[in-house]
């Protein structure tokens, strides 16, 4: 090897998985940073010339705009992640992401600069939203197309350990921020949490660049068909996975966003409880989260995405009306049960085989566009509007959580009818030339 050409390690299926998660707990940690401080903080400081539910709707909507700002995210990185690669695009978006989130940490409040501060606020989630936008599919795809056909399951939920592994980081830091006197929380405590993110962004970009491009897109691109309109080629080629795709997001994003969002603001807002009982929950859920994510990854390897997902979604409909009776008791105990089924169990069973069941779904040639668009635009509604609906229905159900359950139940059903139409993935090749036969496995590698 020349001088010119520094040594690297062969990328190996285990590091680019470990490279993956880690990114996107980053990434994702700065998102959820904002979701956490929208239910606590910001109707106070933002919003406070606002009374009351008003002021924490607002908060709410301008939490919401970030994921109206994701699909713009996610094309415009999709389609240069499926022309150009997925590897430099993870890195920019990794940048625009942390600098947005640092930035929200130095924003002036209302008192200060009046109206200019909640409209900077939103600007800045519009900057937090592309970035992520583009993240999802990159961070995805950066696992799977590495990964060994008999353990794509397994090896590509790394890269969904970082949505309960943010929130892990995002709960954690304002949990211990929430230690400080009630003064010194919102003069500087809660920024802290946010300029961390410089911190975390020069390691993101280290462990980034330690990798190399997927060979699933090297393929592509060897034998020249990268795709010039990926978007265009994926709405006239595969339309019926996409849309189905997006139904069998609906479930996740719900659930994710309930129980990390806004159950978190009822708690501490309309049932007047600790929000220390919240976070705490939140944090042992996400964590359980972060281990069941790969566990049913795994599971997926051996009985197949959809069987795994189902068993997850079925427990979400289920749990549903117990979950609103269990909030509304007021017992600690029974408020921590919640999160941690919802975060821990349901969530993390649902999303484990998600990465390799959507991305099997689709061609190499605009596999990028395709899991950006299916989780970006399906998440205005099943994630980003989630905070919304709940605080409406809760309106309509006198302050009980009734109306929300029924909504949950809702939505595990549209998931669950969406799976039921899409074809089991597992054992099919990422490759057009492999595609409709099952793949020999290759030797698994061990973690």
């Amino acid at each position: 090897m020349s001088a010119s050409q520094p040594a690297q390690m062969p990328p190996t299926p285990r590091r680019v998985a470990l490279a993956s998660a880690v990114g996107a707990t980053i990434e994702w940690y700065d998102f959820f940073l904002y979701g956490t401080a929208a239910a606590v903080v910001f109707d106070k400081l933002y919003f406070n010339g606002l009374d009351g539910p008003a002021a924490q709707f607002a908060a709410f909507a301008t939490f919401a705009v970030g994921f109206f700002a994701r699909p713009v995210g996610g094309l415009v990185f999709g389609h240069f992640g499926d022309r150009i690669g997925r590897k430099q695009m993870l890195l920019l978006t990794l940048l625009i992401m942390g600098a947005g989130t640092a930035l929200i940490g130095l924003l002036p409040t209302y008192d200060q600069i009046g109206v200019w501060a909640p409209i900077a606020l939103v600007v800045l989630r519009v900057l937090q939203g592309i970035g992520v936008g583009g993240e999802y599919g990159g961070a995805v795809l950066l696992a799977v197309e590495y990964a060994p056909a008999a353990r794509r399951g397994f090896y590509g939920s790394f890269a969904h350990i970082g949505v309960p592994g943010g929130l892990v980081l995002a709960a954690t830091a304002f949990s211990v921020a929430g230690l400080l006197p009630e003064e010194a929380f919102l003069a500087w405590g809660w920024r802290a949490c946010f300029l961390v993110s410089i911190v975390l962004l020069g390691i993101g970009a280290y462990i980034r660049l330690s990798v190399m491009e997927t060979p699933e897109f090297a393929k592509v691109q060897e034998r020249k068909e990268v795709s010039r309109l990926p978007l265009r080629d994926l709405l006239k080629e595969q339309p019926r996975p996409l849309l189905l795709g997006m139904g069998t997001r609906f479930v996740e994003g719900f659930t994710f966003n309930l129980f990390s969002v806004y159950l978190l603001a009822y708690v501490a807002t309309n049932l007047d409880l600790p929000r220390s009982w919240a976070l705490d929950a939140i944090i042992v859920g996400a964590a359980l989260g972060v281990v069941l994510v790969p566990v049913a990854g795994a599971l997926s390897d051996k009985v197949g995405r959809k069987p795994v997902y189902r068993v997850g979604a079925w427990i979400g409909l289920l749990f549903a009306f117990p979950a609103a009776f269990l909030v509304q008791t007021e017992n600690r105990w029974a408020i921590s049960l919640v999160f941690v089924i919802g975060l821990g169990v349901i969530y993390g069973t649902v999303y484990g085989p998600l990465a390799a069941f959507w991305s099997e779904l689709f061609d190499t040639r605009y596999r990028y566009t395709a899991l950006s668009t299916l989780y970006q635009v399906s998440g205005i509604l099943a994630s980003g509007l989630t905070p919304l609906i709940a605080a409406w229905l809760v309106t309509r159900g006198d302050g009980t959580l009734w109306w929300v359950a029924a909504y949950n139940v809702l939505v595990a059903a549209i998931s669950l009818g969406s799976a039921h139409f899409l074809p089991e993935t597992r054992g099919r090749g990422l490759d057009r030339e492999s595609e409709g036969r099952e793949l020999e496995p290759r030797e698994p590698v061990g973690v």
